[in-house]
C-alpha cells in the first residue's frame, strides 16, 4: 500500500490505482459523467473530474482524476482556483451539447460550477412585447431581468388570449394550447394567460376568448356605433354567413 494526500487528508491506496475510484471510496466527491468502473479503461472525455495533482519532484498540474494512477506521495487538490476554472470550462462545453440535461445542471449546482443560463429559445427581438402593446393594446408582455438575464415576461391579468404574440414570434417559443375548452398561452413554460373559449354560433367550434371578443366588439362600436345585432362567429363562418344578415345591420359612417 502507498500513501497519498487529498486536500490535506492522508489516504491509503494501491499503487497504480485509479485516483477517481480511490477518492470515491474515501467519500471525496468530485463531478464526473463519463466514467464507469465496469469498463476497462477511462477516457476523460467529460473533463469534469479535473483535479490539481503534484507528482513527486514535479510542479502541480491540472489532470483528469480518472486518468491519474496513484503513486506514493501524490498530492491532490480538488477545490483549487485552477480546478474550478477547468470544471467551469468543461461544464460549459457539455451544456452546449445538452443544454437541458438535468444531471449536468444538478452537478453544476452541487459543486458550485458557474454556468451560463440555459438557452430558452427566445432571441429577445421584442416583437411580441411591441405587437402586444402597439397593435393589440393589451400590454401583456414586458422586457425584464431575472438573475441578471434579460427576458420577456408576462404582465399578470393583461393577456386577452388573442395569440398575436405567438403568431409573430420568429422562433415559436411562445405557445398556444387549446385543451378542454381552455386556451393557455405560455413562454418558457410560464403562463402568459389562461382563458375559456367561446363557441361559434355558426359551426359550434370553440374559437376565441371572451376578452378578445370584448376588445374586438369595443373597437367595432367605436368605428360603427349603430351596429344593432352581434354574432359570435369564427372567421370562417363570418365570411360564409355575413352576406345573409347584411340587411339586418345598419352602420353610420
Amino acid at each position: 500500500m502507498i500513501m497519498i494526500r487529498v486536500n490535506g487528508l492522508e489516504l491509503q491506496a494501491t499503487e497504480g490505482g485509479n485516483l477517481l475510484e480511490v477518492m470515491r471510496a474515501a467519500d471525496i466527491r468530485i463531478p464526473a459523467v463519463c466514467f464507469h468502473p465496469a469498463l476497462k479503461s477511462a477516457t476523460g472525455i467529460c473533463r469534469l473530474c479535473t483535479v490539481e495533482v503534484a507528482l513527486p519532484g514535479k510542479a502541480p498540474a491540472a489532470k483528469r482524476a480518472c486518468l491519474v494512477k496513484t503513486v506514493n506521495g501524490l498530492v491532490v487538490q480538488t477545490e483549487s482556483v485552477a480546478v474550478q476554472a477547468a470544471r467551469e470550462k468543461a461544464m460549459r462545453s457539455l451544456l452546449k451539447q445538452a443544454p437541458q440535461a438535468e444531471r449536468l445542471i444538478h452537478l453544476a449546482q452541487e459543486f458550485g460550477i458557474r454556468i451560463d443560463p440555459a438557452p430558452d429559445g427566445c432571441i429577445r427581438c421584442l416583437l411580441c412585447e411591441r405587437v402586444c402593446k402597439e397593435v393589440v393594446g393589451a400590454g401583456a408582455l414586458k422586457a425584464g431581468k431575472r438573475d441578471g438575464q434579460r427576458l420577456i415576461e408576462p404582465v399578470e391579468g393583461r393577456c386577452i388570449g388573442c395569440g398575436t404574440c405567438a403568431n409573430i414570434c420568429p422562433t415559436h417559443v411562445i405557445r398556444i394550447t387549446d385543451e378542454e375548452n381552455v386556451r393557455t398561452i405560455s413562454i418558457r413554460g410560464e403562463v402568459i394567460g389562461r382563458h375559456p373559449l367561446e363557441t361559434c354560433e355558426g359551426c359550434g367550434r370553440r374559437f376565441a376568448t371572451p376578452k378578445f371578443l370584448e376588445v374586438t366588439h369595443e373597437r367595432a362600436v367605436d368605428h360603427h356605433p349603430d351596429v344593432k345585432e352581434h354574432h359570435r362567429w369564427c372567421p370562417e363562418c363570418a365570411k360564409r354567413l355575413s352576406p345573409r344578415v347584411s340587411g339586418t345591420l345598419t352602420r353610420r359612417y
